[in-house]
């Protein structure tokens, strides 16, 4: 969606939300003002991880890139840019990708490579200093946070609610010699808007819908680069012994050359040969999506032969893409304008008042999806766990722990889609094979997975390693949420209780192939 132009330096996004007629005009002298009014909308998505002091003395910004990996409709850039103005100081931008995390592989490796190249080629046309690097051997790559930071004015990073960054944080907020800011750029809603957990879709959309349209007041920049009024750099913002000692990643040698087999790192688990990773690829699947698929969205999104989902939730995942962009772009193709909204109703259509279509994929983007960070900001502990299920759940599964189960498989056999049930096999080997599964196919997953083994407990951890080892959009709020919800979270009981199940939701292959279509599916993924 265009936004309003200073120069070259865009300072905010044009709203839908704005009355018709009505714009916005800027001065660069009134930028300053600008900014202060910035960090007011920002104040519900900015934190504090320390209280080192702020050095204005320093030589950059620093913006250490770790989960919101674009240029483009993101909060953390946009305060970047915001602080390097203040400071009157240039910005660096950091974008690391280490090795030490749980189901490294080839193919996380590359997806993320190949979104850090998109970076280095925008950076480059856009004037901005860019430091991609991609660590060698575990550890390496420790000290490098350091030694940037230790010339900053503020490092500025992004807040995620999930997986190892939490923890990189906390481990390394104190002793980094700078202020570290953290910016919640993960949905629409901020993290810390909700003051608490909702354990349902329903009152979370209910909530959502009271907020949202405030919120959409208040979206990133759509293309806050090149910014006349940002300092630039007399030489390089990094110095010569760093970049020996930490060279900046060498694209030609790791994507074209195959400089992954030199990482220690999983290469039995080989990149997607249909999802390639990068905000290039984002952008153009969702064009795609828009114009082509979007129409039968709401009639086919269930349908494996129909290929009408949007394929966008890797880009989320890894930051690729801003769940902005998408939300905006929408609205541009609908044409909507906030006077079209109803009362908030807790109702999945009807809210929006836009096509059928439309508002059954804003229920995924902005109920579903958003659920999911909730549940992970709300319950840091917990949100991958047992203990994140409702009572009536817990309650159910234990009761029937030892039900008899009609078949046992050992995770090596559930991995390698050995199974009695070729549908069952045909969706683990689109994940082992594409790094994708197909939305109702991953809940037939899932809910097999329990059927199949001994505990919930260990139906928990199969899917969890499955779906995060292979699936480009695992290690995810999202994801997780979607896993905890085959065990009944967010959902309701259901009758008549069920071996293994009790009340939880019950699914099975027969139902599913008399109302699915799945002929080129089971082509597709069957037994070759």
């Amino acid at each position: 969606m265009d936004g309003d132009i200073v120069g070259d330096c865009e300072v905010t996004s044009r709203s839908p939300l704005r009355r018709a007629g009505e714009v916005a005009s800027f001065s660069p002298a009134t930028i300053i003002k600008l900014s202060i009014s910035m960090t007011t909308d920002l104040l519900c998505r900015l934190t504090s991880a320390n209280d080192h002091p702020l050095r204005s003395d320093g030589d950059y910004v620093l913006y250490w890139m770790i989960a919101q990996r674009r240029l483009r409709y993101s909060f953390a850039l946009d305060y970047a840019i915001e602080r390097a103005i203040e400071f009157e100081r240039p910005l660096l931008i950091f974008e690391p990708l280490r090795i030490r995390y749980q189901w490294a592989s080839d193919r996380l490796h590359r997806f993320v490579i190949e979104g850090m190249r998109d970076n280095a080629c925008q950076a480059a046309e856009l004037g901005v200093s860019y430091y991609p690097y991609v660590e060698p051997q575990p550890g390496h790559g420790t000290p490098l946070l350091h030694r940037l930071a230790a010339r900053a004015c503020t490092v500025v990073t992004d807040e995620y609610p999930c997986f190892f960054l939490p923890t990189m944080i906390a481990a390394v907020k104190a002793r980094i010699p700078a202020r570290l800011e953290l910016v919640d750029g993960n949905g629409i809603l901020p993290l810390r808007r909700a003051e608490k957990t909702y354990t349902v879709a329903h009152s979370y959309r209910r909530y959502m819908q009271k907020n949202v349209l405030d919120e959409l007041q208040r979206t990133p920049a759509a293309n806050p680069l090149p910014c006349p009024t940002l300092p630039r750099p007399r030489s390089s913002l990094i110095d010569r012994k760093i970049l020996k000692r930490w060279p900046a990643a060498d694209f030609k040698d790791l994507l074209d050359r195959d400089g992954l087999a030199n990482l220690p790192i999983d290469h039995r688990v080989r990149p997607s040969t249909v999802c390639p990773g990068g905000s290039v690829e984002a952008t153009r699947r969702l064009t795609d999506f828009l114009h082509r698929k979007l129409e039968h969205y709401d009639d086919d999104r269930n349908q494996p032969d129909e290929h009408a989902t949007s394929g966008l939730s890797p880009y989320l995942h890894f930051g690729h893409m801003s769940a902005h962009e998408i939300v905006l772009k929408l609205f541009e193709r609908e044409g909507w304008t906030a006077e079209q909204v109803s009362p908030p109703n807790g109702k999945n259509h009807g809210f929006w008042n836009l096509s059928a279509p439309a508002e059954g994929f804003l229920d995924q983007m902005l109920t579903w999806r958003e659920i999911g960070f909730n549940w992970s900001f709300m319950n840091s502990a917990t949100y991958d766990s047992l203990e994140s299920l409702p009572n009536w759940a817990r309650e159910t599964l234990r009761e029937h722990t030892g039900d008899e189960r009609p078949y046992r498989y050992t995770l090596e056999e559930f991995e390698g889609a050995r199974t009695h049930d070729p549908l069952w096999n045909a969706a683990q080997t689109e994940i082992v094979r594409t790094g994708l599964m197909h939305n109702y196919m991953r809940m037939l997953w899932g809910k097999k997975i329990l059927h199949w083994t001994g505990s919930p407990q260990e139906a928990l951890d199969v899917m969890i390693h499955l779906n995060n080892k292979y699936g480009l959009d695992g290690r995810d709020p999202n994801s997780y949420c979607g896993i905890l919800w085959v065990l009944g979270r967010t959902d309701r009981a259901w009758g008549p209780k069920r071996p293994v199940f009790g009340s939880v939701r019950y699914m099975t292959s027969d139902s599913a192939r008399k109302k699915l279509r799945l002929n080129e599916y089971l082509k597709e993924f069957g037994p070759e």
